[in-house]
């Protein structure tokens, strides 16, 4: 099989190929550079493998391509990278590397490009192509990956224990790649997993999760979590979800499998949104449902309160999986919190104060709370799910008849602290925060109307009320 390449591609290949021929040693585009080519997968990162020092080419393929430009060697994994067109040239020398039982570091010595192909993880990247003048862009294939990506297998180039026990992490990722590129792992591959699950405890967490949002952001992600959860990999760092699964019944009573429904939403959010973090809010909406699980005579299964629970437990989920403690998280706690709202206020009379609220808990993230809403009608029961999107729709449609009148979302206060001391000259302190929380009161019940008039002569008449005199006017704050 002969590449053909594109103008800039073809240019950094030459390139790379005039660069090794100098130096006198071989050198090949590898791994999911090549994977990706013959799939027809976008992609900007290229890895060059040589038999030799991938410093020493990094430096003199970027020379030879322009004096200044800037190389990155990381001399402790004996690798380097520079920029060029819009693409990442990554550069190694080939290697054998091997793991002891009790590290997740490799023994990584210097090796052949057939011992470096051996040590890969799957036959789909043990592809590489030739660079070397006369055999410039030819296919070296020593496994059948070819074959492997033609029939959508996932399969270890060397019996799969060695390859899994060598390297835990590549279970996580024989399970990534099935849910980014739907293939199938080989059934001998898939059964060395289950035995050898108790080695992932050897990787770091950051590796994990990595390959986790991998599987998260893959088109459908519960091919990947149903994998994680048939190979006992998921319990090792996500306990949490697990639990979920299962079905308890009394009195003919039964609830749904919470896992299958919960991976069920999380399917429905990714054919929508791409956001990884609203994909983690999918995860998480119900996971607090197992410890709040209750039977309630003659009505059911209730887990009352799950959604509370569940948005305590974000940060320390959050936290261990090592995911980032920030404005995401926030957003991922939000979410959970929020997400029974739109669908209780289908159970009443839906009133403005109760949208108001929903527009000015939610404000920027409400259209992603209604995202996760609509994903989260699951009911088999088709006359149930029509009800339902029935129900939320009528909500939608108030939410915005209700923001386009009111103005409410990320509403601030339009009389705030500070012109509250100064119309009645009071110190910061609790009559302050009074007034303050009256005014929201009012605006989010509807008792009057978001406009600045309003508000004054609502803070003015609360605060005689409470014995407080006018000393200044409100209207002199600003001068």
């Amino acid at each position: 099989m002969l590449f053909v390449f594109q103008d800039k591609e073809k240019k950094i290949l030459e390139t790379v190929s005039k660069a090794a021929s100098e130096l006198g040693i071989q050198a090949y585009a590898v791994g999911g550079y090549v994977r990706d080519k013959i799939l027809n997968r976008p992609s900007k990162d290229i890895d060059i493998t040589c038999v030799g020092s991938g410093i020493e080419l990094a430096l003199k393929a970027a020379k030879i391509f322009h004096p200044h430009i800037k190389v990155n060697v990381y001399k402790n994994f004996g690798t380097a990278m520079f920029k060029i067109y819009g693409w990442d040239i990554e550069f190694v020398g080939a290697r054998k590397e091997s793991y002891r039982s009790d590290s997740r570091n490799p023994i990584v010595e210097a090796g052949s490009m057939e011992e470096d192909q051996v040590r890969r993880d799957f036959t789909i990247n043990t592809l590489a192509i030739d660079l070397s003048p006369e055999n410039f862009g030819q296919l070296i294939d020593p496994f059948n990956g070819i074959e492997d990506l033609k029939n959508k297998i996932i399969k270890t180039p060397l019996d799969a224990n060695l390859t899994f026990n060598d390297d835990p992490l590549r279970m996580m990722r024989a399970i990534r790649f099935a849910s980014q590129l739907g293939f199938e792992i080989e059934s001998n591959t898939l059964k060395a997993i289950a035995p050898l699950s108790k080695r992932l405890q050897i990787i770091s967490q950051e590796r994990i999760t990595d390959e986790l949002n991998k599987i998260i952001l893959s088109p459908q992600p519960s091919i990947g979590f149903n994998l994680l959860f048939e190979t006992q990999l998921l319990q090792y760092f996500f306990p949490e979800m697990v639990a979920l699964h299962g079905i308890k019944m009394i009195e003919n009573y039964a609830h749904k499998d919470n896992f299958f429904h919960t991976i069920q939403v999380l399917d429905n959010v990714a054919k929508v949104s791409d956001d990884l973090w609203l994909r983690w809010a999918a995860i998480l909406h119900d996971i607090a449902k197992p410890p709040t699980q209750k039977f309630e005579e003659g009505h059911g299964w209730t887990f009352h309160g799950h959604e509370v629970l569940g948005a305590k437990w974000v940060p320390k989920i959050f936290k261990r999986l090592k995911l980032p403690l920030n404005e995401k998280m926030k957003f991922v706690q939000k979410l959970v919190y929020l997400h029974l709202r739109p669908i209780s206020l289908t159970k009443e009379n839906i009133t403005d104060s109760a949208i108001r609220r929903l527009i000015f808990e939610a404000g920027d993230d409400l259209e992603s709370l209604m995202i996760l809403c609509e994903a989260d009608i699951t009911s088999k029961n088709p006359k149930k799910v029509q009800r339902y999107t029935e129900n939320l729709q009528f909500v939608k449609q108030k939410i915005k008849v209700v923001e386009e009148r009111d103005r409410i979302r990320n509403w601030q206060p339009l009389v705030d602290g500070e012109m509250i001391m100064y119309i009645f000259q009071i110190k910061p302190g609790r009559e302050v925060g009074i007034l303050k929380n009256q005014l929201k009161e009012a605006v989010l019940e509807g008792e009057i109307p978001n406009e600045y008039d309003a508000s004054i002569n609502y803070i003015l008449k609360k605060g005689a009320e409470i014995n407080l005199q006018a000393v200044n006017q409100a209207s002199d704050y600003a001068k």
